[in-house]
């Protein structure tokens, strides 16, 4: 049997995705996860590539001063958080970094390292977690999140995480408690995502994946604290109500009914310092085209600052709950982005809201041919923002960037860039 390989090494900086990176002695660079910027470590190698390697900490020979204690008991084996070993003020500035390299690296753009909005909470900040049950061929049920270094492995979470709204916390307990031996009361199958929401009326679940024909009665009877229960089938399209009554959720001035993985933002408190920034950058105007608008929180804003809106978004639930109470001039059309925005525009003003896989190649030319005089562009990845910055270039520049940690411990950051369109020569 080889010996491992291991080395002592200096932690130089961070990767986008949290773990640190340091420098082998043959010019390679190694991924280090749970390491800080000035940490000096020993490291083992656990998988060789020919231009980087992976390894983990054997011991920590000097810390770091952006090194702290992280809170939770689970965090050296879990994989929901990356950064909860590294001090607060330092996480806010690292992800500042995530985003000006991604746009020098994958954009061509040379930008400063925009400022990061902290988030009032740096716990207990989380209004939807996922949590992903297993039924083992013991009989066992394991559910949590999945392992840090091993991603098929799922650890088992029960009060341990930090990271949920209390009220969150308490029902996961409870539900733990209640769906008895071999997780009975849940649908039968091998694996089931777990979803619990906080909303105003209380908290929900939703179950995916399973049997069909689930009865959710005595569930839901054991449950006090669960104010309704969703179930989509392995093999279904839909998420329906199964038990309980629908419930409302409150952000700001607005309710928004919850219908099964309709999107609101996990964190209420820096979510609505986003909206807020958005709506404030936007300024005055006529017409804005608010793209993959989801519930319509930019929509509904920005038409309470005088402009009219028209709301692009493909997810029913999401237009229904856009379409709720919606004040005059916010329309709403039910359709995917690429297929819409064209016959949407002109305007004066694109929010770009996208998933993380940012936004479709076709809207590039529409954007390029339409030339609306700005865009908004609301990212939760740094890559692909980036990626979309360099497209955008052949018309756009671009004016400003300004980010917000809706996630903290995690290596995720919001991302607002300002695109002006350029003038002809």
């Amino acid at each position: 049997m080889n010996s491992p390989e291991m080395h002592d090494v200096e932690v130089r900086s961070l990767a986008s995705g949290g773990a640190g990176i340091a420098d082998l002695p043959d010019g390679r660079v190694v991924f280090v996860p749970r390491t800080a910027p000035g940490d000096r470590v020993r490291i083992r190698i656990v998988k060789n590539k020919p231009r980087w390697a992976l390894g983990v900490v054997e011991s920590l020979t000097q810390p770091s001063p952006a090194r702290r204690e992280p809170t939770c008991e689970l965090y050296e084996e879990c994989g929901g958080c990356a950064l909860q070993h590294v001090r607060y003020e330092d996480q806010l500035h690292w992800k500042g970094r995530f985003v000006a390299d991604a746009l020098q690296r994958i954009g061509g753009q040379s930008v400063e390292a925009p400022t990061v909005e902290a988030s009032p909470l740096e716990a207990r900040y989380r209004n939807r977690v996922t949590f992903t049950l297993r039924r083992l061929r013991s009989g066992r049920v394991i559910a949590g999140f999945h392992a840090l270094d091993k991603r098929a492995h799922v650890i088992d979470v029960n009060s341990e995480c930090v990271l949920p709204e209390p009220s969150i916390t308490t029902a996961w307990t409870e539900l733990r408690a209640s769906w008895g031996p071999g997780a009975r009361l849940l649908p039968a199958g091998g694996r089931l995502s777990l979803t619990l929401r906080a909303t105003a009326d209380g908290v929900v679940l939703v179950v995916e994946g399973g049997e069909a024909g689930w009865d959710p009665r005595a569930l839901a009877e054991a449950t006090a604290s669960m104010h309704g229960i969703w179930h989509r089938p392995a093999r279904g399209n839909e998420t329906v109500l199964v038990a309980g009554e629908d419930a409302e959720d409150q952000w700001g001035a607005d309710r928004f009914p919850v219908e099964g993985q309709a999107f609101l933002q996990v964190n209420r408190l820096a979510g609505a310092s986003l909206v807020e920034h958005v709506v404030a950058i936007a300024g005055e105007g006529a017409k804005a085209v608010d793209a993959y608008c989801g519930v319509g929180l930019y929509g509904r804003a920005l038409v309470r600052a005088g402009w009219q809106v028209t709301g692009i978004e493909s997810n029913p639930g999401a237009c229904r709950a856009a379409r709720m109470n919606a004040p005059e001039g916010l329309e709403i059309r039910e359709d995917t982005v690429e297929a819409a925005l064209a016959d949407s525009l002109p305007a004066d003003l694109v929010i770009l809201n996208p998933p993380r896989a940012g936004i479709h190649s076709d809207l590039v030319p529409v954007l390029l041919e339409a030339k609306p005089p700005r865009i908004i562009y609301v990212s939760c990845d740094p890559a692909t923002l980036a990626r979309d910055t360099a497209a955008l270039a052949a018309g756009y520049d671009l004016e400003r960037l300004h980010a917000f940690d809706l996630f903290p411990q995690t290596a995720h950051v919001e991302t607002v860039a300002v695109f002006q369109v350029r003038e002809q020569d």
